[in-house]
């Protein structure tokens, strides 16, 4: 530890030092991509001096990849540190009210699952906290400093460490492998679920003290259909939080989960004796809640809220709400037609500052407390922020966010309102970035057949010359509530599929997000036809107005919803010389049986299977098998539960069916996305290939896995 600790503090100058020189511009290569060192949202201290973040330093090697909590002065009047150095990842972290301390949680050496672990600046190891046998997460201090809640699934009737340990046992002694189900879901992104549920905990830090279980008696956690948010990445969560006096706590909850199969669920927003007793509602209305937060002077909780409609999207809005009184929420944001994607409350709890998605970027906002229109504060050139955070008890607001975009890899930003930039309190990887041959996405818009105005990007090659002509790859975005960001991602990385000489066009099609509620609500009864429709017309738009763009020699492709669109695209027209196709649908109707949730798909089709709308058969791709003529590269994760990998088989089946060239890839490791390293950079190299071929004449991809190229070193 003390070795690594030495080489990351003789590293660190390097690293986050700003460039000086100009280097020789480099192409992206997927080993760089993947090498950059990813650094996490940022959490400040209390009192305003420190801000830590979790720091992943990848590998192509399972073994070497490590993340770290790494530390550094809020003021940028030194260099970031390193706070941990161990083979396991921290994650969580959360300062003390007294700012010396950090709760975060790890599976460290000996540990079977995640536990609370907390860390003493002063000095020291980080020492164990918890120690249950369903694991700790999402660490939360009580307001004294005296105790950690924290969130685990525990066992049904299950009330303490004990009896958890006891069903564990019971369980893994069965001598058959089997599950069981009455009700739906019974799947969620690349997991089958079982019958544990969440459960809310609290660790005295007194010696000795024993943690205890205070949702698991309630009346509510047993009730029927008992459940918490699910989470991005899989699993649940209750978002919980104390209040400000510490003798309470709120959290997220449904008791509907049971009915995912026929409505919509809805949760409430909760209260409860932080010693345990039974739950209540701070505010009566249902639907979707999310981010509840206190402001610094105890008197307002803020959280998002929708209801939950008949239509394809919602908007979450900012809402308020009296502490402690509770009741009817007053809305914060007034019209304001985005949806926030994160925020945070100025220490004299008069103003949020607010993150909020706009046309591929993500600006910043502000807005009282007290309510009113938000008011633009800076609008990047490129890029966005992506994370905020303000320390609850500086004297002045300090704003402290992520910032980054497609050429920029995320750093550590200190934003100045008034002068309305910002400046870097990590340098992590901005000097490689410099020296990499790319360029910020080019924006356009165009007014498409339906009338609506339609959002596209473009990314160009390197090396680019504008006097030549370049074929061009189409990629269409997940979704469809989702939209192309000016921002770094693995997956369909913009530039290095654009590496090969291509430029790339993206287009936020009808119901994606960042437009307006009633831009992606008009997706509802046109899932495909319509967004297919404003892609082909972006395709010509793009053709017009960049003379360097060829769209006589274009592929297209995409994953997700953008996998549903590059089947609909092989069903509908041939102007494409290839398609990819990543974990994408060919039947609505085997989606509506097989993912892991089905009531949204019957609202966005205009009711069940078996009802009256045309949809169903009218925009499935397997509808118009007769007319598939382009060739088609087709990829699917085994362990994929929300385009369950059937779709990619049926697709594959009637592609040979229909004697189409076509190739077929399957990752039995990946899920709906490929986040293996090795796997992510065979899929590349894949897809590179079979472009390559089709749109610059280069020879077929056949037989087993594309080989790496051979590398050449110059004498």
């Amino acid at each position: 530890m003390i070795s690594r600790l030495l080489l990351s503090a003789a590293l660190v100058a390097g690293t986050c030092a700003a460039p000086a020189l100009a280097q020789p511009k480099q192409v992206l290569t997927h080993e760089m991509l993947w090498m950059m060192k990813r650094v996490g949202a940022p959490v400040t201290s209390p009192d305003g001096k420190w801000v830590v973040y979790p720091l992943a330093e990848p590998s192509y090697d399972k073994d070497a990849a490590v993340t770290d909590l790494w530390i550094v002065p809020a003021d940028g009047s030194a260099q970031p540190r390193r706070l941990t150095a161990t083979k396991a990842g921290e994650s969580d972290p959360v300062w003390a009210p007294d700012s010396r301390r950090i709760a975060f949680s790890a599976k460290r050496e000996g540990d079977d699952v995640a536990q609370i672990y907390m860390l003493d600046l002063a000095g020291g190891d980080a020492r164990r906290v918890t120690n249950i046998p369903t694991g700790a997460g999402n660490p939360q201090w009580r307001p004294d400093g005296q105790a950690i809640l924290f969130e685990s699934q525990v066992y049904p009737g299950a009330m303490d460490v004990d009896a958890n340990a006891k069903a564990a046992a019971d369980r893994k002694a069965r001598k058959f492998n089997m599950r069981v189900y009455e009700h739906f879901p019974i799947r969620y992104w690349n997991d089958w679920l079982d019958d544990k549920r969440p459960s809310l905990w609290v660790q005295s830090l007194a010696e000795g003290a024993a943690p205890r279980d205070i949702m698991s008696p309630t009346k509510l956690a047993q009730a029927e259909g008992f459940g918490g948010s699910a989470k991005n990445e899989g699993g649940s969560t209750l978002s919980p939080a104390w209040s400000p006096d510490g003798k309470e706590i709120i959290f997220i909850a449904t008791t509907e989960r049971w009915n995912a199969a026929h409505a919509r669920v809805n949760f409430g927003l909760y209260r409860m004796p932080a010693d345990g007793g039974e739950p209540r509602l701070v505010t009566s209305t249902p639907g979707e809640y999310g981010d509840p937060k206190f402001t610094p002077d105890g008197k307002t909780l803020i959280f998002k809220f929708n209801t939950q409609s008949e239509e394809v999207y919602d908007l979450a809005r900012l809402q308020r709400v009296a502490w402690p009184a509770g009741g009817a929420a007053t809305p914060l944001t007034g019209q304001f037609d985005r949806e926030v994607d994160g925020y945070a409350v100025t220490p004299d709890s008069l103003t949020l500052y607010l993150t909020v998605p706009d046309a591929g970027m993500e600006n910043l906002y502000r807005v009282a407390v007290s309510g009113g229109e938000p008011e633009l504060v800076i609008a990047p050139k490129v890029g966005g922020y992506t994370a905020i955070d303000i320390p609850s008890d500086a004297k002045a607001p300090q704003l402290i966010a992520s910032y980054g975009s497609a050429i920029n890899p995320v750093e550590i930003v200190r934003i100045d309102p008034r002068a309305r930039r910002h400046s870097n309190l990590t340098n992590v990887n901005t000097q490689l970035a410099a020296t990499i041959d790319w360029s910020s996405p080019e924006h356009f818009w165009f007014t498409s057949g339906k009338g609506r105005r339609i959002h596209n990007m473009i990314v160009t090659p390197p090396a680019f010359d504008p006097a030549k002509k370049y074929p061009l790859m189409v990629l269409m975005h997940g979704g469809p509530a989702s939209s192309n960001a000016d921002q770094i991602g693995l997956r369909w990385n913009y530039h290095l599929l654009a590496s090969a000489g291509y430029v790339v066009l993206m287009t936020d099609y009808t119901g994606s997000t960042g437009y307006g509620e009633a831009f992606s609500r008009a997706i509802k009864l046109d899932p495909l036809r319509g967004p297919a429709d404003e892609i082909n017309q972006a395709v010509d738009e793009a053709g017009k107005r960049f003379a360097f763009i060829d769209t006589g020699n274009a592929c297209i492709g995409g994953a997700s919803y953008g996998g549903h669109l590059s089947n609909w695209m092989e069903a509908t027209t041939t102007r494409y010389k290839c398609i990819v196709s990543h974990a994408g649908e060919v039947d609505l109707l085997t989606q509506w049986g097989t993912s892991d949730f089905n009531y949204g798909r019957e609202v966005a089709s205009g009711g069940p299977p078996w009802g009256d709308s045309k949809v169903w058969r009218d925009q499935s791709p397997i509808t118009y098998a007769k007319d598939w003529k382009t060739p088609m590269l087709l990829t699917a994760g085994e362990r994929d539960y929300r385009v369950p990998m059937s779709n990619t088989l049926e697709t594959w089946s009637t592609l040979q069916r229909m004697q189409v060239p076509s190739r077929l890839l399957i990752f039995p490791d990946a899920w709906h996305w490929i986040t293996k390293p090795e796997d992510s950079r065979q899929f590349y190299r894949e897809v590179q290939g079979w472009l390559a071929h089709y749109l610059k004449g280069a020879p077929a991809v056949t037989g087993g896995p594309l080989a790496a190229p051979v590398e050449t070193k110059t004498p």
